[in-house]
């Protein structure tokens, strides 16, 4: 699905330099507008088909909502918690960000977190310049043999975890999704965080803001570790409660924090910033001059290959439709709309549900971007005038479409290949199709096999009648009173009742004309 009609692109932060320029030498139209306010972007946004942002702009759904155009919002950093991605969804506006781009800047700031709690060193910066010598004060302790715990195992995680190893610390940790036997290839076991917490001499946590991490460590959390635990986020404001972070540093349950994030940016909690035992930066995760560079070109590039039809790199909210790009790929899903749209038009009203066969060892794989597909056919049309790839399955779900998909793997006896076809079910109706030389193909309708596969393009006229020769003549004439001209004509193997399907020059004004000469009949533009 490369995503055409992205001529003008929006910049509302400083983003490398970089950015800009791919984007315009692949023709594209850049505006660098930083620092406006919610309203101000709200107007601005009307004429654009693309948003590339950071983490200051507030990308809400009253943001989205106004948007007319808009097909792309590209996060240059990792994480998406500024942008409404529910809200870009439901209006088919594809949410990508760049998930190595800041990686290892975050990692080193982490790491460098670490070290400055286990020495205290901007605290002894800080004496030393007020004009103090207090070596005693600032006693430290070795990183060495000490226990770090990671929450969240992803690319930072990783990397952290790496980098301190070489410290002499021991790694644990826990990530809901990435198997266990993948981070113990990296020197991280995991175990449940309840088992987690009292091993812990660090905590460091690398998850996104969800509504299972915030307030991931609270105070329960801290009476089950280490007195004098020490705690790190570089990664998003609120993951730990501030509040009972404020109340472990005042009774020593946590021996220090350092946090790079915060739940208001800039932060009001002033007691917890002026506790001395807090670490404290403006958000500087990805403040590098190399993660600015990779992150502004990392999401211009995936936005023009998205263009262009080469990828689809980076989307957090169509990760089902990252193949959909291969050339390969796109004749099956302009036949999943096809057979969707066959299939509305043959039921008239759309009565669920409906079953998706897939069939075929190639398409093992593809039950999720031909669902997606189907639904674009059956919906297309409808109230949900915006339904693509990216919005499918939510607009089904909002309009009330049971979808169930499988998959078969079928043998033709004669030569020992697998069939590579799909079939809609859904009341009395079913509709086969395939893709013969890159092209979509009708095989069957209603138990009925055609002669030749039928094209699924143009102009379709579908309709079911008696063999017999002056049907087709009766057919003929009407269409040529009504000035349609026949590209193609196609029946069924059928010897009673048959189905013909006729590639026309444009759709019959008024179907009704055919019905004292055809028992069913619909049309369709493909």
């Amino acid at each position: 699905m490369a995503v055409a009609g992205i001529q003008k692109i929006l910049i509302s932060e400083s983003v490398a330099a970089c950015c800009k320029k791919i984007l315009q030498e692949n023709g594209i139209k850049v505006v660098e507008k930083q620092n406006m306010t919610k309203e101000e972007l709200i107007a601005e946004i009307k004429g654009y088909d693309g948003l590339v942002v950071r983490s200051a702009t507030k990308v809400t759904a009253d943001v989205i909502n106004a948007a007319e155009s808009l097909k792309v919002i590209g996060r240059a950093g990792t994480g998406v918690d500024n942008v409404d991605v529910d809200a870009a969804t439901r209006k088919g506006i594809i949410v990508m960000n760049t998930p190595a781009g800041n990686t290892v800047s975050a990692a080193e700031l982490t790491c460098g977190m670490i070290v400055c709690l286990s020495r205290q060193i901007p605290q002894a910066v800080a004496s030393l310049k007020a004009g103090n010598w207090d070596r005693k004060k600032f006693m430290g302790s070795e990183l060495n043999e000490k226990t770090l715990g990671i929450v969240g195992l992803g690319r930072i995680g990783k990397e952290v975890a790496i980098r301190m190893q070489s410290f002499g610390m021991k790694t644990i940790g826990y990530d809901p999704i990435i198997p266990a036997d993948v981070t113990e290839a990296f020197g991280v076991p995991q175990m449940p965080l309840e088992q987690l917490w009292p091993h812990c001499d660090f905590i460091t946590v690398h998850t996104p803001l969800l509504p299972s991490t915030t307030g991931l460590i609270n105070d329960e959390t801290f009476s089950i570790c280490k007195k004098g635990v020490k705690v790190v986020n570089c990664a998003r404001g609120g993951i730990i409660d501030e509040a009972a972070l404020l109340r472990a540093l005042e009774s020593g349950q946590c021996g220090g924090a350092a946090l790079d994030v915060f739940v208001e940016e800039p932060p009001k909690n002033v007691a917890l910033i002026q506790h001395p035992n807090m670490i404290c930066c403006p958000h500087l995760g990805a403040s590098t001059r190399e993660a600015q560079t990779r992150c502004g070109e990392d999401i211009a590039v995936q936005i023009v290959d998205m263009i262009k039809g080469k990828s689809l790199f980076g989307a957090v909210n169509a990760q089902a439709l990252t193949c959909t790009l291969a050339p390969e790929t796109k004749p099956w899903i302009a036949l999943g709309e096809a057979l969707g749209a066959v299939t509305k038009a043959c039921m008239g009203k759309l009565n669920g549900p409906f079953h998706l066969q897939v069939t075929g060892a190639s398409l093992k794989q593809a039950g999720g971007y031909l669902t997606a597909a189907v639904i674009v056919g059956l919906l297309k049309g409808t109230s949900q005038s915006n339904i693509n790839l990216v919005n499918a399955n939510m607009m089904a779900k909002e309009s009330g479409l049971n979808i169930i998909t499988e998959h078969k793997d079928t043998v033709n006896e004669q030569d020992g290949k697998s069939t590579a076809c799909i079939t809609v079910v859904a009341s009395s109706h079913l509709i086969c199709g395939s893709v013969h030389g890159g092209v979509p193909v009708l095989l069957g309708l209603n138990g009925s096999a055609f002669k030749q596969p039928v094209s699924l393009s143009g102009n379709l006229l579908l309709y079911k009648a008696l063999v017999d020769s002056s049907t087709l003549t009766s057919v003929i004439d009407i269409l040529k009173a009504d000035g349609v001209q026949i590209n193609s004509f196609s029946t069924s193997c059928d010897t009673g009742e048959r189905w013909s399907i006729m590639g026309i020059s444009s759709l019959l004004r008024d179907l009704t004309k055919l019905k004292q000469h055809v028992i069913a009949a619909v049309q369709l533009a493909l």
